[in-house]
This record gives structure tokens, C-alpha cells and sequence, in this order.
């Protein structure tokens, strides 16, 4: 079963994307096409954005699923004249913020706590250069800075983790790879004693592996399965040996990995 979806907003959308995300990925069984529209914020704009979701409603016989972070009343009031099952998060949650709060809502396009939200956006942006600086075993000498240390095999997710964390949550992450001869040896790199508190394993099958690195690098030793076998049995003797907390990312998104790291290590974002 398929059922178009449209998140909509007059700012950059990733709001609407977002919680509609968390909500639809409780039912596995519906395959959903989606499409965001961002900075619909004029007339025209959403005029044209009716025609698109009626003519989608039109074409598959079924109302489309809409959900908006829209907050000027005039143009709203034009978007329901779509034949969208409409779910506006601002009249969702605001009308109970009102009567909680005892207070009424600015109904602000794009309102938000400025100083706070200035303040923590340099942070990630000092937090991504970080990863960036010390990805893959880059710039061992700044670990000291570092809020965690991502260790693990080839491809098994250490960078997009480690961004994703500094993206997010404006975790300083550095990651380094786990070496043939470190896994030889079941020893961790020389440096790592004094960091063991910073560290943290990824896991992966090695099915996984070998279908990832075999996009890579296909028909190579790097990529075959007896490697990945290989390696995926030497790092986990290794984690188990050193007590290094882990987390298996086989079937894993990237965002429950990193919050899943969150909880088990009580990081503070």
C-alpha cells in the first residue's frame, strides 16, 4: 500500500519532516512517498501548493497526508481548501500551550529564542569542524577535547555517527579506526589508555559489512566475506577484553545510534 505525504512549511521544513518521520515509521506496513516543500510563504506559493496535492489526490484516488508548520492564519486558511488530510502542528499543540500556559502565542513565522538558538548553533558548527578535524585517527593529539572517542572497523559508521552527534548535539566526536595490527594483537592504539573513559564501539554483522564495503570496493580482500568474518570476531574479543560499552549498528539508523550513544554514556547534549 503506498500513500503520498507532503511535509509543508514557510521555513525550512525540518520540523514537519521530522515529527511526521516519528509518527508515520509506526506503520511498517504503508510504503510512504514524500515530498517537502519548504518556505511556502506567500499566497502564490500556497495556491500552487493546493493544486499540487489536490491533483496528487485526483491521480491516486486517495487523500494525501499533509503535515504543516504554517503559521500565518491567511494563508492556513487557503491550504484547507486541499484535499489533504491536514495535520498543522501549531493547532495541534498551541491551543493546549495556550490554556496551559495561560497565555496567547505570537504566531511568529519562524520565532524562535534568538540568543539561545545563536549560542547553540556555533556550537555545533565548532562541534562539526571537530569531527571533521579528527576523523578516521586525524589529529590524535586534540582527543583530549573530545566528548567521545567512536571506535570500530571500516565502514561501520564512525563518521556519519561522530557528525551526526556534533550536528545534533554539539558532542565533540572523533573516531578512529581499528587496524589489522591493533585486531592482530587484541591490543587498543598506544594512545588510547589514557582516553579508555572516552570510548565507545560500534558493532556491526559482518554480512553487513561485506555488502557495505563491497559497494566500496567489490571483489576485493577488503571487501570479502572471510574478512569481515575476520575482523568483526578480532574487535568484539577486543571491546570484551578492554570493557569498551558498544552498540550494534547493523539495522540501525544513524539518529538511534547517536541517541542510543547519548544514553548510554549520559553525555550532555
Amino acid at each position: 500500500m503506498k500513500r503520498s505525504v507532503f511535509y509543508l512549511s514557510d521555513q525550512t521544513g525540518l520540523t514537519a519532516e521530522l515529527l511526521g518521520q516519528t509518527l508515520l515509521a509506526q506503520f511498517d506496513s504503508i510504503d510512504f512517498i514524500t515530498q517537502t516543500l519548504p518556505y511556502i510563504d506567500s499566497e502564490d506559493k500556497v495556491l500552487a501548493v493546493v493544486e499540487l496535492i489536490n491533483r496528487n489526490a485526483q491521480e491516486n484516488a486517495i487523500k494525501p497526508l499533509l503535515f504543516s508548520t504554517l503559521v500565518q492564519p491567511e494563508l492556513k486558511a487557503i491550504l484547507h481548501r486541499s484535499e489533504a488530510v491536514m495535520l498543522d502542528v501549531f493547532e495541534l499543540f498551541i491551543a493546549p500551550l495556550e490554556q496551559a500556559l495561560q497565555a496567547h502565542s505570537n504566531h511568529r513565522v519562524g520565532k524562535k529564542h534568538s540568543s539561545e538558538d545563536k549560542q547553540a548553533y556555533d556550537h555545533r558548527i565548532q562541534a562539526v569542524n571537530y569531527a571533521l578535524k579528527t576523523d578516521d585517527g586525524l589529529s590524535i593529539k586534540q582527543y583530549a577535547q573530545a566528548d567521545i572517542i567512536l571506535l570500530g572497523v571500516s565502514r561501520s559508521g564512525k563518521t556519519p555517527t561522530a557528525l551526526y552527534l556534533a550536528m545534533q548535539f554539539g558532542l565533540q566526536a572523533a573516531n578512529y579506526p581499528i587496524t589489522e595490527d591493533d585486531l592482530q594483537n587484541y591490543e587498543l592504539p598506544t594512545w588510547a589508555e589514557q582516553f579508555q573513559h572516552k570510548l565507545f564501539g560500534l558493532k556491526i554483522d559482518p554480512q553487513r559489512l561485506h555488502e557495505i564495503r563491497t559497494e566500496r570496493r567489490a571483489n576485493s580482500p577488503y571487501a570479502s566475506i572471510e574478512q569481515c568474518q575476520l575482523e568483526v570476531r578480532q574487535i568484539n574479543k577486543l571491546y570484551q577484553r578492554e570493557a569498551i560499552p558498544t552498540i550494534d549498528t547493523t539495522s540501525r539508523s544513524i539518529e538511534e545510534i547517536a541517541t542510543k550513544i547519548i544514553a548510554k554514556t549520559h553525555l550532555k547534549r
